[in-house]
């Protein structure tokens, strides 16, 4: 490099020969001629072409990516996972060799596809405290033993981009509700302004620019926190690119190598302690330091949470003659008492109260069913028809609601069953639940099957001095100071055999 920019400067600044510089330098006058010809001071070496160790898979990847370009975007293998699958047939070369062979091959795609118009944007920069995002993603996981698609909140802090996933089968307005509230419990706090594209579950209607009709529920939601909602423009992720970005990344980063959960609970827990993880293996990409110090410095700077957001959205539903209300596809049974009546259903994510008269009257478990094909369900709690039963004791026998009774009233039942006025009896067991703990009925119940006395006087008799004890055990008497004695009696007995001799005539 040096000598060439001597002969340029002796040629054409100094004005020499070539002679003369073949005199100085040494070189041949042919090949100072091709440097002073080469119009440039950077020399250009060639490369040899060496065999790689890709070179027998470069057709079979090429194969794997082409096929991949036609799969969904979320189930696309990544690099990693195709280098894995190079390895199981036989590849022994190194994973960046890979990698440059899929960057170079895309670059290709790009350049033939001739792809313009990109955009350009402007770098954003958050305080700390000031804002979060949140989008929704859709992923696999088997869950009970079954895969089955869930939808996934995600949930960032701007500042510090310290992010929390949390899964739900549905996306609902209650599910968003209790993701919110529990991100905001992850992060320590809640930012002063919340980034959202134009959700369903949050806004009704997209008016002109900034214009929106938010849903009554997540204003409420807003407001309990305390924070100020801001959405996007339509179609324009990048306005809360660090949540796409996530979306993304978790992807890739987490959803790949998951394991097998019994329920949804166990996923989400997870969940959790996977991104609390990843806070403190992925370095800030702004700050000094890892995700999880920079969110240490960002917590004082939230707002308290306070008191959790009751996320519930609620219905009006009528009790049908079969004291039940439908919902999503699934009966559920309601109080005899309500029948033919309205009341309010609050939809949790994973339960249903119904409410009605400023109480609630029962829970129940919320069923899900994915499928259209799927039968309707029937949820019962025997309970709920006790009152109906004392009028129609003959219902016992049929009655839906009755065929899931606990195992000592089953076989109670039975030993009733033969008697005359049996039905009856079981009737009139089943109803001190109404009236007694549940538990002591079936401990008085199972007591009397041990003892071989299955009627409902003995059931009764063990009932009370169940409750009776647990009373005196509980509560003991204080005896007032005049009536404590001073010496207490003895018992004799010897004065019963005195009575013996004793002839009483009547007068």
């Amino acid at each position: 490099m040096d000598l060439l920019s001597v002969v340029r400067r002796w040629h054409h600044r100094d004005g020499l020969p070539i002679r003369e510089i073949e005199r100085r330098t040494g070189l041949s006058r042919n090949t100072i001629r091709k440097y002073l010809r080469a119009g440039t001071v950077e020399p250009v070496f060639r490369t040899s072409e060496r065999p790689s160790k890709l070179d027998l898979f470069a057709d079979k990847l090429k194969t794997w990516l082409a096929h991949e370009t036609t799969r969904p975007r979320k189930q696309r293998r990544t690099g990693k996972r195709l280098y894995s699958d190079l390895v199981a047939l036989g590849y022994t070369g190194s994973y960046g060799r890979v990698a440059a062979f899929i960057r170079t091959w895309r670059a290709e795609q790009r350049l033939a596809q001739q792809t313009t118009g990109r955009g350009v944007f402007i770098p954003l920069r958050f305080q700390p405290g000031e804002a979060f995002q949140f989008d929704w993603g859709e992923d696999w996981a088997v869950v009970g033993g079954r895969r089955v698609k869930l939808q996934v909140a995600h949930t960032k802090l701007s500042y510090s981009r310290a992010f929390v996933l949390r899964a739900y089968p549905l996306q609902t307005h209650e599910m968003l509700f209790d993701a919110l509230s529990e991100a905001f419990r992850v992060l320590g706090g809640v930012p002063r302004r919340g980034i959202f594209d134009n959700m369903k579950t949050a806004v009704d209607h997209v008016g002109r620019g900034k214009a929106r009709q938010v849903n009554l529920r997540f204003s409420a939601l807003v407001s309990h926190y305390l924070f100020e909602a801001d959405f996007c423009n339509p179609a324009s992720g990048w306005e809360k690119g660090q949540i796409e970005k996530t979306v993304q990344d978790a992807r890739r980063q987490i959803w790949q190598e998951m394991p097998h959960f019994p329920d949804l609970a166990a996923l989400n827990l997870w969940l959790e302690r996977r991104c609390r993880e990843h806070w403190a293996d992925q370095r800030h990409v702004e700050l000094p330091g890892s995700v999880a110090e920079a969110h240490a410095a960002e917590v004082p700077h939230l707002m308290s949470m306070g008191r959790p957001f009751d996320g519930f959205v609620e219905h009006t539903k009528r009790v049908s003659p079969t004291c039940l209300i439908r919902f999503e596809g699934t009966s559920y049974s309601v109080p005899a008492s309500f029948a033919n009546r309205p009341v309010s259903l609050r939809v949790y994510p994973a339960r249903l109260v119904i409410v009605a008269e400023g109480r609630v009257l029962c829970e129940h478990g919320r069923i899900i069913e994915r499928s259209h094909t799927a039968s309707s369900r029937t949820v019962y709690d025997w309970r709920h028809y006790l009152a109906v039963l004392q009028r129609k004791p003959g219902a016992l026998r049929n009655g839906a609601p009755f065929t899931e009774l606990p195992q000592a009233f089953r076989v109670l039942q039975e030993h009733l069953r033969k008697r005359t006025g049996g039905e009856r009896d079981m009737v009139e067991v089943l109803a001190l639940v109404l009236h007694h703990d549940e538990q002591a009925v079936l401990c008085a119940v199972e007591l009397a099957l041990e003892d071989g006395v299955p009627t409902k006087t003995h059931i009764l008799n063990t009932l009370h001095r169940l409750t009776d004890g647990k009373k005196t055990a509980t509560a003991r008497i204080e005896t007032p100071q005049a009536l404590t004695l001073e010496r207490e009696p003895l018992a004799n007995t010897s004065r019963y055999d005195a009575l013996r001799g004793e002839i009483r005539h009547a007068s």
